[in-house]
């Protein structure tokens, strides 16, 4: 693949645009997601004709509101469900050591010996990270790409997490799990590799309408009706998935961040792994990202009621996480410490649990009355997987000819962030001209939105995008007028 193939631009999705309506594809895929661009690369990857439809932007719903780990699973072993920790260690090993090795690295995550941690919740959490261990080992990820769990002493754990409070600190476990460099980076990763496959990937085109030989559409930038003809159609649409099949039964959960200043932590090295008071299968996590930040998640509360474009956090949901990581800090930290908070919607499928946190993370892919194939639940870990189970049923129930999933052995394209700080557009946020006109010539930003709140991660702190909208607002129109 070359970066001329692989680009997303506003030239191109004019030109896709025109041939998606004038041809008949293989696969339509509806949705922008991580889970809509892994079944248009899973498809793509195998010879298929694909075009994928997205509303709004790449990663513009619960994607880009993820905790960014690659994980394998300690809540899911906490609860007993093995199958499902057993299914995200080998994806988290072919995600590090052949998929995304350039996107992901090995993060620690301390579970401090502290008061504010029972005797109970140590025992389980170190029993938990020893059978992680042995699900890491048997999914052949070597210690190389991701160490073992080990005790660390007081000295070490202060080290790894320096704001933690000292008194009655008596070391703790450690265990490592991958982390993204960032989640909505993946998602474009994804959809350009599967764009240098073939795959005509066009964002603001909005399904209307869902049959099993295409959709009703409209280009959302200038309202034209547009009818897409495909062989088989894959709703991944998320949380909104039973908007466009009302025989869809939905359970969306909310998962609520907040951004902090990693110096307010002391620059911590490792993620602090906090179990909930009275719980050994609930967890609140403190993670270090890139640009100096760290964010706390996360929070998993039912959501009812109509699907809003984007989740918004409660004051309730980001009391409760402050107050969790305070009760392990030496000084606590008030409310107007945090920088920004975030939210996003789990679409879990409703098994009638008493809450959402007890709802399975399993993913299920079915095929519709209308002969649509649907795909649910699931989560970040494991959209390979997701992406492949869609694919070979929608082969199948509509007669396609395609060999085998080929996803597990192809490497996304590697394409380096040209953040920098030497012309920065607005100095506290090391963001770029560069980086600017990057998002929009190769990774399909249109707007300024799109390349604040997800091609970077600007928009998590208010204050700075609106620092940094004026001038990216205005680079991206000029940028965008030189593709035409």
């Amino acid at each position: 693949m070359t970066a001329a193939s692989t680009a997303l631009h506003a030239a191109r999705r004019g030109s896709d645009l025109a041939a998606a309506a004038d041809d008949t594809c293989d696969l339509l895929v509806v949705g922008g997601g991580i889970t809509g661009t892994g079944v248009a690369l899973d498809a793509a990857s195998r010879g298929l004709r694909v075009t994928l439809i997205e509303a709004e932007d790449l990663a513009f719903g619960t994607s880009r509101f993820s905790s960014k780990l690659v994980h394998g699973g300690l809540r899911y072993l906490a609860t007993g469900d093995v199958a499902t920790a057993r299914e995200s260690a080998r994806e988290r090993h072919l995600l590090m050591s052949v998929i995304a090795p350039h996107l992901i690295r090995p993060l620690g995550q301390l579970l401090p010996f502290t008061p504010g941690v029972s005797g109970r919740q140590r025992g389980a959490g170190a029993a938990g990270m020893a059978i992680g261990d042995l699900l890491r080992l048997q999914a052949r990820t070597s210690g190389k790409v991701l160490p073992g769990p080990h005790p660390v002493g007081t000295a070490r754990a202060l080290r790894l997490f320096p704001a933690l409070n000292p008194r009655g600190l008596r070391g703790g476990m450690v265990t490592y799990d991958g982390q993204l460099s960032d989640d909505a980076a993946l998602v474009v990763a994804v959809a350009r590799t599967a764009a240098g496959l073939g795959a005509r990937i066009l964002t603001r085109v909005r399904a209307e309408r869902l049959h099993a030989d295409g959709a009703t559409a409209t280009d959302m930038l200038t309202g034209e009706r547009i009818e897409i003809r495909a062989r088989a159609v894959v709703n991944a649409t998320g949380v909104w998935a039973a908007t466009l099949d009302d025989g869809l039964t939905l359970r969306p959960s909310r998962g609520t961040h907040i951004v902090l200043d990693a110096a307010d932590l002391g620059r911590p090295t490792a993620a602090l792994t906090i179990p909930l008071e009275g719980s050994i299968s609930r967890y609140v996590f403190a993670l270090p990202q890139r640009g100096g930040r760290v964010i706390v998640g996360l929070t998993d509360v039912d959501a009812p009621g109509p699907i809003p474009s984007v989740a918004e956090p409660t004051e309730a949901e980001i009391a409760f996480l402050l107050e969790t990581l305070n009760r392990l800090l030496a000084v606590p930290l008030a409310r107007d410490r945090v920088l920004g908070a975030f939210a996003g919607l789990r679409p879990l499928v409703d098994t009638g649990a008493a809450e959402t946190a007890d709802v399975s993370r399993r993913h299920l892919v079915r095929t519709s009355a209308s002969g649509v194939v649907s795909v649910l639940g699931g989560k970040l870990t494991t959209y390979r997987r997701m992406a492949e189970d869609a694919v070979d049923l929608a082969v199948r129930q509509r007669g396609l000819r395609a060999g085998p999933s080929s996803t597990a052995s192809l490497r996304l394209i590697d394409d380096p962030a040209s953040h920098g700080p030497q012309d920065a557009v607005v100095e506290e946020t090391l963001l770029s001209r560069a980086a600017v006109e990057h998002a929009v010539r190769f990774q399909g930003a249109l707007t300024a939105a799109d390349v604040l709140d997800r091609r970077t991660r600007v928009g998590l702190v208010p204050d700075e995008r609106a620092r940094a909208l004026p001038a990216v607002e205005r680079i991206v129109a000029e940028t965008v007028a030189d593709l035409r």
